[in-house]
C-alpha cells in the first residue's frame, strides 16, 4: 500500500463535500477517479498533497514513497524555462543539484561535506539526472513536441503544450504514485495514444481524474466520488458500467419500495387516528395509539434517509424492464438539460462551402480541403494539434459574423450562406468574460441573438445547467470550476437558437452524465455540426464525415 486516506468530513461553508470518504492506493495500480462536476475530485488531490489541511480525518503515505502531481495553474512560474520547470519538481533534484554545484565553490570543505557531496553524486547518478536532458528530449519526441521547447519560458506555451509538459514531468519523475488531473484535455489523437501507452507500461501507481472513456478503458479500478463517499469498481470502464447498472438498479428498486412504504405509512397514520377517535373502549384507543406511534416512528426513520444519486448509462437504461425504467426515470440524479430543436428538417440548404481551401499565417497550415456542409450534416475535423483545425473553425465563424480573418487564405475559397446563426463552443472560455458575472454573460449572449431575456429566463437556464439560480447569478466567471465554465459555454452556445454548431473539444471538463446528455442533444439536433474531438466515444456517437486536416 502507498496511500491510505480516511476523511470523516470536508466542508466548504455550509456545503458538506465528503462524509466518511475512504481511499487506498496499492503499488503499481492504475486507478481512474470520476464523479459529478463539483463532487470534490481536485479537492481530494489537494488534501493528499497536503495543500488543503482543512478537513477532519487523516492521510497516510507509506514512508519513503514519493508522490508527483500535475498542476492546473502556473501562476508565478511564467518566466521559468520548460527545462527548469520540469527539473525543479523532479524528486530530490534541487537538493542534490545544489550540493553538487556548491562543492567547487568551497575553499576548505569539511569531511562531513565531502561525504555529503559523494553521497549526492551517487544519488544523482542513481536517479539518472546526468542524462535527464537527453531523456526529456526522447519523451518530447514520443509526444512529437519540438525539443527546443525545453529552452522556452512557460509564458509562450499554449495551454495544450503546458498540459503535455506536466505529463512529461510526471513520466520523468518516476515517483511511486502519480496524481494526474484531466490529462487528455486538449490532446490530439497521437498524444493521447502516447499517454495511454505510458499508462499501460509504467511501473508507478497512477490516480487519474478523468472522464475520458478511452483512458478509463485502460485502468485497473475506478473510484467514483458519490454522495460524499467513494465507491470502488474493480476493472475498467466497461466493467464499471456493468457493475454500476446492477448496483444502481438494485438501489432504485429499494428506494422505490421505500417511497411506497412511506406513502402506506402516511395512510396508516391517518387511518389509525380516525379509528382511535371513533373508539370508545380505552383498550382499543390505546391499541390504535400504539399503532399510530409505531407508524410515525418508522416514517420518521425512513424520511430521514437521503436519496442516493442514481445514474446509469443510456445503453444500460435501454436494457431495463419497463417498470424499472420508469422508476429510474422518476428518481435519477438531476442532469443538465440541453434544449435543441427536434422539428423535422425544412430543407437541406447549403450553409458552408470550402473549395480547395488552404489557410495559414506565415505559411500554409494544411493541404487543400474541400467540403459542403448542409443542414443536418455532421463534419469532424481530424488532425494533429497545430494542423489548423481550430483555424478552419475560426475562419467559418468570422465569415458568418462578417469579421476580418485571423488567418491568411493561401488558396481556394470559403463561402457561407446568409442569415446563419452559429453557436460556438471553444476549448477555453474567452478571457473577456472572466471578470463578468454569470448573469451578465447570459444576458448579453441572449440579447445579441435578439431573443427575449429577463430574470426568469436566466434563472431557468441556470437551473437547467445545474447552477444555483439564486446564489450563482452574481458569481464572476473567473471563480467558476472547469466543469462550471464548460456548462456556461453550453448555455452561450445554445441560447441564440443556432442552426449551425461549431464545437472545439466540447467534452473537456464535463462529467459522464453531462457528456451523455450532450451526445443525446446533438443526435436530436436538426441543424448542422462541425466538431473537433479526440474522444472516440463522442465521435462514434455523433458520426458524420471525417475531414482530415494535414500538410
Amino acid at each position: 500500500m502507498i496511500l491510505d486516506a480516511k476523511i470523516s468530513e470536508k466542508s466548504f461553508g455550509s456545503k458538506v463535500l465528503y462524509t466518511d470518504l475512504n481511499l487506498t492506493i496499492q503499488e503499481g495500480e492504475k486507478v481512474g477517479l470520476i464523479g459529478r462536476n463539483g463532487s470534490g475530485k481536485t479537492t481530494l488531490f489537494n488534501i493528499i498533497l497536503g495543500l488543503d489541511k482543512d478537513f477532519q480525518g487523516e492521510v497516510f503515505v507509506k514512508n519513503g514513497k514519493i508522490i508527483s502531481s500535475t498542476q492546473q495553474e502556473h501562476y508565478g512560474l511564467e518566466n521559468l524555462t520548460t527545462l527548469d520547470y520540469i527539473l525543479k519538481d523532479l524528486p530530490e533534484f534541487s537538493k542534490l543539484h545544489k550540493i553538487i554545484s556548491d562543492y567547487p565553490t568551497l575553499t576548505n570543505p569539511s569531511d562531513s561535506y565531502h561525504s555529503r557531496y559523494s553521497d549526492a553524486v551517487n544519488r544523482f547518478s542513481q536517479l539518472g539526472y546526468y542524462q535527464v536532458e537527453n531523456e526529456l528530449a526522447k519523451i518530447f519526441d514520443n509526444y512529437q513536441l519540438q525539443s527546443d521547447i525545453l529552452d522556452k519560458p512557460l509564458r509562450v506555451l499554449s495551454g495544450g503544450q503546458k498540459r503535455l509538459i506536466d505529463l512529461i514531468k510526471i513520466q520523468r519523475s518516476r515517483s511511486d504514485l502519480a496524481l494526474i488531473d484531466e490529462p487528455t484535455n486538449h490532446m490530439d489523437f497521437m498524444a493521447k495514444a502516447t499517454f495511454i501507452n505510458w499508462l499501460n507500461n509504467s511501473s508507478e501507481a497512477v490516480l487519474v481524474i478523468t472522464h475520458d472513456r478511452d483512458v478509463l478503458d485502460q485502468v485497473d479500478r475506478i473510484i467514483e466520488i458519490k454522495d460524499g463517499k467513494t465507491v470502488n469498481f474493480k476493472g475498467n470502464y466497461g466493467k464499471y458500467l456493468n457493475i454500476n447498472k446492477s448496483t444502481v438498479t438494485n438501489q432504485v428498486n429499494e428506494y422505490d419500495l421505500t417511497q411506497k412504504t412511506i406513502e402506506n405509512l402516511k395512510a396508516d397514520i391517518i387511518r389509525f387516528r380516525r379509528l382511535k377517535e371513533k373508539s370508545r373502549s380505552p383498550s382499543t384507543i390505546r391499541r390504535f395509539k400504539s399503532l399510530e406511534e409505531k407508524a410515525e416512528k418508522q416514517l420518521e426513520e425512513l424520511t430521514e434517509l437521503k436519496k442516493p444519486s442514481f445514474w446509469i448509462d443510456r445503453e444500460s437504461v435501454d436494457d431495463l424492464s419497463p417498470k424499472l425504467k420508469a422508476a429510474y426515470g422518476k428518481y435519477k440524479a438531476k442532469n443538465i438539460r440541453l434544449n435543441t430543436t427536434s422539428d423535422k428538417l425544412s430543407s437541406t440548404r447549403l450553409l458552408v462551402q470550402a473549395t480547395n481551401l488552404v489557410l495559414g499565417y506565415d505559411k500554409p497550415l494544411f493541404s487543400q480541403i474541400t467540403f459542403d456542409l448542409r443542414e443536418g450534416d455532421r463534419i469532424r475535423l481530424h488532425g494533429r494539434n497545430g494542423a489548423g483545425k481550430t483555424t478552419i473553425a475560426k475562419a467559418i465563424i468570422n465569415k458568418i459574423n462578417q469579421k476580418k480573418e485571423d488567418s491568411k487564405v493561401f488558396n481556394g475559397t470559403l463561402a457561407v450562406e446568409k442569415d446563419i446563426i452559429v453557436g460556438v463552443y471553444e476549448q477555453e472560455i474567452d478571457e473577456k468574460y472572466l471578470d463578468e458575472t454569470i448573469y451578465n454573460v447570459i444576458e448579453k449572449t441572449i440579447s445579441q441573438g435578439k431573443g427575449l431575456v429577463n430574470d426568469q429566463i436566466i434563472k431557468q437556464l441556470l437551473s437547467q445547467y445545474l447552477f444555483d439560480p439564486n446564489k450563482d447569478l452574481e458569481t464572476p466567471v473567473r471563480q467558476l470550476s472547469g466543469g462550471q465554465k464548460a456548462r456556461l459555454q453550453l448555455i452561450k452556445m445554445l441560447a441564440p437558437n443556432p442552426n449551425l454548431l461549431i464545437l472545439d473539444e466540447v467534452t473537456n471538463h464535463l462529467d459522464l452524465p453531462s457528456i451523455e446528455e450532450l451526445e443525446n442533444a446533438i443526435q436530436n439536433y436538426t441543424g448542422a455540426v462541425i466538431y473537433i474531438s479526440h474522444d472516440s466515444y463522442f465521435s462514434n456517437r455523433v458520426g458524420g464525415q471525417i475531414l482530415s486536416v494535414a500538410l
